[in-house]
């Protein structure tokens, strides 16, 4: 299944919650299903119908692939220790989801964006696969050429709204960020149940 392009604030008002990261949502207003007929009363869902949507607002918050999001549940199968605990460090090391992290992007589809067309760097060099993972140490920051793009030039309003989690530091007079520790499951959006992915791959 490839990556998805329709209108994302219907999978926010399905979900009955925010999982898209724009300023103003729909379900801020009508936290209900879409549709003529107003709310309804949801149907029952069977816990495999849960585990599937749980898998689903992932994908949706973070901007993945099917395949992407379980090639990170077998890396993080394969390791020593909480397997949510991995795939949530997975997630949230993404190149495109740091510069999202920092405020250096409004979204995290601008930030692949400003990733994919050759706008930031990784450790003073130019960097273009948002899908990287990036590891203690790391610098992001935005390449020189670039500072007059206009999503880099709003960077003091999308970084002052952003709240930087403690496993990053942000310089915001360059403009950039380093990795300070790895990601815990505590600093992954709240929006999804990660043991719920866990088992439904686990089937």
């Amino acid at each position: 299944m490839g990556r998805y392009l329709g209108p994302k604030h219907r999978i926010c008002r399905r979900a009955g919650e925010k999982l898209c990261d724009a300023d103003r949502c729909p379900t801020q207003r009508r936290p209900y299903p879409p549709g003529v007929h107003g709310p309804r009363l949801r149907k029952k869902v069977t816990e495999y119908g849960t585990q599937l949507f749980e898998k689903q607002k992932a994908r949706m918050v973070y901007g993945i692939m099917e395949r992407q999001l379980r090639r990170y549940y077998e890396d993080a199968l394969r390791s020593e220790g909480n397997t949510a605990e991995f795939l949530a460090e997975r997630l949230e090391r993404r190149v495109d989801n740091v510069v999202f992290r920092l405020g250096l992007a409004k979204t995290r589809s601008g930030a692949r964006q400003l990733v994919t067309h050759g706008h930031m760097t990784l450790n003073g060099a130019k960097h273009t696969v948002p899908s990287a993972l990036v590891k203690v140490g790391d610098v992001i920051g935005v390449r020189a050429g670039s500072m007059t793009h206009p999503s880099v030039a709003q960077y003091a309003q999308t970084a002052a709204a952003q709240t930087i989690p403690a496993w990053l530091a942000a310089d915001g007079a360059a403009t950039q960020g380093r990795v300070l520790r790895l990601p815990t499951l505590a600093d992954a959006p709240q929006s999804f149940r990660m043991q719920s992915i866990i088992e439904f791959y686990s089937r």
